[in-house]
């Protein structure tokens, strides 16, 4: 197709501005625009590309080679290197953005996350949320929305799903809300056991000498408490990252609006907390899952805290529970509890808070014990971990 264009006349002089003319845009939904049962499907899509996968994992610190090699991907059945499941994650949730919480107040948590199906470069991904609840908490005052969230490769294959609750101020008088791209995908109730696709492959033809030799299997034990040496320092990198993954919300890059708010969220931009997950996750991979086959998911899980530029995070890891291996492929599923920090090394924080670090956040206040202000993040996780023979 072929398009004649000319050359451009000047005409704002001639054209005089008109106040009753003008359109301030809003993104983002207040309480009342959740209707319990609605689909939502999100906006833009977004398609992987090599550079990319390749990119995330070595910005967060991933050191299992089934996100950075190929060939030892390929020894594990994959066609070529499969995303990094906190990227596949990352862009799911940042493309629900603009729908769900691009008006939120607080983020409060992730539930029953499953990685379902491997994803590549070259793969499409979109995003779909099922309104499942809305809690009014009274007028005036902000109130709890719950979501199933999944997402969906261009040949509509589910590859995650999960839940996830967010803090909803309500609407105020006079807002018109903008129209939501409703849809009719079938989101069926998310249930307590999902069926996961990986490719076949042989245990014998997996490469031994890419990793470390103390991070199979065996050895780890039940009760063990793992302490990850390395901390991140991060910079303002995040406010560029934030968009690579496609998350809109303006807490996380634009200072005017943070410094418009009060309290805990107000002055620098926060850190999205996507990526402070994902580089905890990356700071221990050499210590806990260099050597798995697959995240299988994860628990409820918090920001207890927020993070900004210049912050150090660290992270220790406590070993919850093994179950047998699957004899097929050799290999087992470990639960483990990840504990982030800021500011402090995660083996003087043991040495200071002891098992407090371990109790939740939330559940201190009955058991009248002070929060920790340097714990910024606990979830479960479980993962696919090789055995040694």
């Amino acid at each position: 197709m072929k398009i004649a264009s000319k050359n451009m006349l000047e005409l704002s002089a001639q054209q005089p501005f008109e106040q009753g003319k003008v359109h301030k845009k809003s993104y983002g939904k207040f309480l009342e625009d959740f209707e319990t049962g609605k689909v939502f499907e999100h906006p833009r899509g977004m398609t992987l590309t090599s550079g990319f996968l390749h990119y995330f994992s070595t910005t967060f610190l991933e050191a299992n080679p089934l996100y950075l090699n190929r060939e030892y991907a390929r020894s594990l059945g994959h066609p070529e290197i499969p995303a990094n499941p906190l990227l596949v994650f990352n862009i799911v949730l940042s493309l629900g953005v603009q729908n769900n919480s691009e008006k939120a107040y607080a983020n409060l948590g992730y539930y029953n996350m499953h990685f379902l199906k491997p994803v590549y470069a070259g793969d499409t991904l979109r995003a779909f949320s099922l309104i499942a609840d809305r809690k009014d908490r009274g007028p005036g005052k902000p109130g709890i929305v719950t979501l199933n969230t999944i997402g969906l490769n261009q040949k509509n294959e589910r590859v995650i799903q999960y839940t996830r609750k967010i803090m909803v101020p309500p609407r105020p008088e006079g807002y018109e809300p903008p129209e939501s791209l409703t849809s009719d995908q079938q989101i069926p109730p998310f249930t307590n056991e999902v069926e996961l696709e990986l490719p076949e492959f042989s245990h014998d033809k997996v490469p031994s000498t890419y990793t470390r030799t103390d991070t199979y299997y065996e050895d780890f034990k039940v009760g063990d408490t793992i302490i990850s040496p390395n901390g991140r320092t991060i910079t303002d990198e995040h406010f560029a990252l934030t968009y690579n993954v496609g998350n809109t919300h303006p807490l996380h890059f634009d200072k005017l609006y943070s410094q418009s708010l009060s309290g805990a969220m107000s002055g620098e931009p926060i850190v999205y907390g996507g990526l402070v997950f994902a580089w905890l996750s990356g700071l221990a991979s050499r210590d806990i899952s260099e050597n798995a086959y697959w995240d299988l998911g994860y628990t409820e899980g918090y920001h207890t805290q927020p993070s900004k530029s210049g912050e150090t995070v660290t992270v220790l890891h406590r070993v919850l529970a093994k179950e047998e291996p699957l004899p097929g492929i050799r290999a087992g599923a470990i639960q483990f509890q990840m504990i982030g920090l800021k500011d402090i090394r995660a083996s003087d924080a043991l040495d200071k808070f002891g098992a407090d670090l371990f109790i939740k956040e939330n559940d201190k206040k009955a058991m009248n014990k002070e929060k920790i202000p340097n714990k910024i993040f606990e979830i479960e996780r479980k993962l696919l971990i090789r055995c040694k023979k």
